[in-house]
């Protein structure tokens, strides 16, 4: 896993950091985000030598949080921003998926198989102090766990690895459960789901696309860039939403801009972005 995983989580830190225009020893926080691998030390400490990080740069990894991952990772990195306004944070998300390859014909696994690939990426977030103001900014961060739903995705350790479940009813979950929290959640913030201009929703597949699109009434173009994004690169896991993200923001999508993932539990998480 280390070895693999550590040249993906390099290049996609250095395209990073050097979009942000800044070298390594000026990040004070680094926030990781896997699921497909165990390993100690972690791949972050990979990161630090050679992107050289001081060694005092304050680490903290998420972990198996599987597709919404990187929602996880974007929420701790401004919990250490709003700590310390002049915090500089590298975020790194990175799954090995294809090690976790099930071989046998179970029609989910093969799903499953069909489904998922590895990917990496990364972003440097910093104060809005710090960055242009064509920067996106994240301006609240959301999650709700959905009931009765544990066994609707789940992510074991078994004999051949990690054995992914992905149960049929996980569109159905989504209609049932999203529309109305996600509109409560978003009025607190002063938007409402007309008013989202853009959406960077994570493909977990084609129906969970479908079901989002269908349960919110948006248009087929709400879509476009996830489906683009998992016809072009897979079910990356956590890495696929910031794929997504990054698109967005390199053409310019309107804002605002709502992000969502849906992993084990399950679980819904959401990013707003200004």
């Amino acid at each position: 896993y280390a070895q693999e995983a550590t040249p993906m989580a390099l290049a996609a830190s250095q395209q990073a950091l050097a979009a942000a225009g800044l070298t390594g020893s000026q990040i004070s926080h680094l926030v990781t985000v896997s699921c497909t691998g165990f390993v100690a030390p972690g791949f972050d400490i990979a990161l630090m030598k050679v992107l050289k990080l001081a060694p005092t740069v304050s680490r903290t990894h998420v972990g198996f949080m599987g597709c919404h991952g990187a929602l996880n990772g974007l929420r701790v990195a401004s919990a250490l921003i709003h700590a310390d306004p002049d915090a500089r944070v590298l975020l790194c998300a990175v799954e090995l998926c294809s090690l976790h390859f099930y071989y046998g014909g179970d029609p989910e696994k093969v799903v499953a198989n069909a489904l998922f690939a590895d990917g990496a990426a990364a972003l440097v977030a910093g104060s809005a102090a710090q960055a242009p103001t064509s920067a996106w900014r994240l301006v609240a961060a959301g999650s709700c766990l959905f009931p009765d739903s544990e066994d609707a995705m789940t992510w074991r350790i078994g004999d051949y690895g990690f054995e992914m479940t992905l149960s049929p009813c996980v569109p159905d979950l989504i209609t049932s459960h999203l529309p109305s929290w996600l509109a409560a959640w978003l009025i607190q913030h002063g938007v409402t789901v007309p008013q989202v201009r853009s959406w960077a929703i994570h493909p977990g597949g084609p129906r969970i696309l479908t079901a989002v699109a269908s349960c919110l009434n948006l248009p087929s173009e709400a879509t476009a860039v996830s489906r683009e994004v998992l016809a072009e690169y897979g079910n990356m896991s956590s890495p696929t939403t910031l794929f997504i993200l990054e698109r967005l923001c390199r053409r310019g999508a309107p804002r605002p801009c709502v992000a969502l993932a849906f992993g084990p539990g399950l679980s819904v998480e959401t990013a707003l972005f200004i």
